[in-house]
């Protein structure tokens, strides 16, 4: 980073520079050939026949990506280094480093067989919001640090050591690249064994903003160009068990049958229809049953199945399990089954930080882009950031809905236009915080 150039703009506010940079920024055409560019360079680790990636957090091919990425940011200018629990986090200095940074990013793995977006496309982002810095001679009054999370398809693993919710039973798991996280995060250049000092403190960061691409099809669909996320949603979730008897189905006439499965498929259609009821964002799946004793010649005798809702707010999913409840006691007494609910996973909704999404909405306005505000139906780094410090979204269209697969696709153009809210978004922070 040659800083001979940056006097000129040094004690200009980053107010007036987000305005002035709206120029450069507009026209993304050079952002997309960079990004183009360095998808296609990343797509290179771990590619799979399909034309996606399998390139797991903690596999070779992950190791192979970040030993490409690292000199790429450090051409850049920044400091790059790597924290025990393998993240990297490369830092530009601000013209206050005393101040807290402003950080942002994703991650660069995948799921087995997934494709060339989910993670990378922010990655990409913020090493274009980066280089249109240097381009522009910019220096934030804030230091920035972009982040590159490590192992976030096997549960988030980067981002927890970083915000302080990683358990040492966590280190123990067995992620899909075969290796431990623990060995993993060694494999990559961490310190598992001293992995709690990859933990930032509270004070560290004053904002955190994940672009990603939204992995639903609504802004595909709707034609619009930036998804301003609300937060990521509440996830709950029920074992239920369907008991009624098994028999044999030669000899056990229809109308003296108490068949489990039938009840359990009535009830799968009454959790269906209650969930369109309830309405709004909410979704409810039945994507797990087995029913026993699973034999042609037998009645079922007993089905369990587990149902998963999520929405951004609790109200509704109440609403809808109220409405499940009253159906499935109807089709108890109906078919003469017992049926029973055991929630057994609640995770709350993690919302971003409505100052954030109002600098995404002012960026977004500001550069002409169409917008709109919306949930996160999926998990992200994002979510454990901010459970510590002030965090917000950007969504780009993802053809088709697609993603976690080789054909999920987003135009180098809507990820040049997210780094360019991106960096606008970064501008307006650094001149409005603290």
């Amino acid at each position: 980073m040659a800083h001979s150039h940056h006097n000129t703009f040094a004690w200009i506010t980053a107010a007036v520079i987000a305005v002035a940079s709206l120029a450069t920024m507009a026209n993304p055409g050079t952002q997309a050939e960079r990004v183009q560019s360095r998808i296609l360079k990343l797509g290179r680790f771990g590619t799979n026949p399909e034309g996606g990636v399998s390139r797991p957090g903690f596999s070779e091919a992950d190791h192979a990506a970040r030993a490409w990425i690292i000199p790429e940011l450090a051409n850049l200018g920044l400091e790059v280094r790597t924290d025990n629990a393998a993240n990297i986090i490369a830092r530009r200095p601000g013209r206050d480093n005393s101040l807290p940074a402003i950080a942002f990013g994703s991650h660069i793995d995948s799921v087995p067989n997934g494709g060339n977006y989910d993670g990378q496309a922010g990655v990409v982002a913020s090493l274009e919001v980066m280089e249109t810095l240097n381009d522009n001679g910019v220096v934030t009054r804030h230091p920035l640090e972009l982040l590159i999370f490590v192992a976030e398809e096997d549960g988030l693993f980067g981002s927890a050591a970083m915000s302080g919710v990683l358990q040492a039973e966590n280190l123990g798991f067995v992620t899909n690249s075969g290796r431990s996280v623990a060995d993993g995060m060694d494999f990559l250049g961490g310190d598992s064994g001293a992995v709690k000092r990859a933990e930032r403190s509270a004070d560290d960061f004053s904002a955190f903003v994940e672009l990603h691409i939204e992995q639903g099809p609504y802004l595909d669909r709707d034609k619009i160009d930036i998804g301003i996320v609300q937060g990521i949603v509440g996830i709950e979730e029920w074992d239920i068990g369907v008991t009624g008897i098994a028999n044999h189905a030669g000899t056990t006439p229809m109308n003296a049958r108490e068949d489990a499965l039938l009840a359990a498929s009535k009830l799968v259609v009454a959790i269906n229809e209650s969930v369109r009821e309830t309405g709004g964002r909410l979704v409810g799946t039945v994507g797990e049953i087995q029913v026993h004793p699973g034999a042609s010649n037998v009645v079922p005798g007993r089905v369990e199945m587990v149902l998963e809702m999520r929405d951004l707010d609790t109200a509704p999913i109440e609403t809808a399990i109220r409405r499940i409840h009253e159906r499935a006691a109807a089709i108890a007494h109906e078919d003469g089954v017992d049926i029973s609910f055991t929630n057994t996973l609640g995770h709350g909704a993690a919302l971003t930080d409505p100052s954030i999404a109002g600098a995404i909405q002012k960026a977004s306005d500001a550069l002409g882009y169409s917008s709109v505000a919306m949930p996160s139906g999926a998990g992200h780094d994002a979510q454990n950031m901010a459970t510590r410090w002030p965090t917000g979204m950007i969504f780009v269209p993802s053809r088709n809905g697609i993603s976690h697969s080789p054909d999920e696709f987003t135009s180098a153009e809507a990820i040049a236009r997210g780094a360019a809210v991106l960096y606008e978004t970064i501008l307006l922070l650094d001149a409005d915080r603290d």
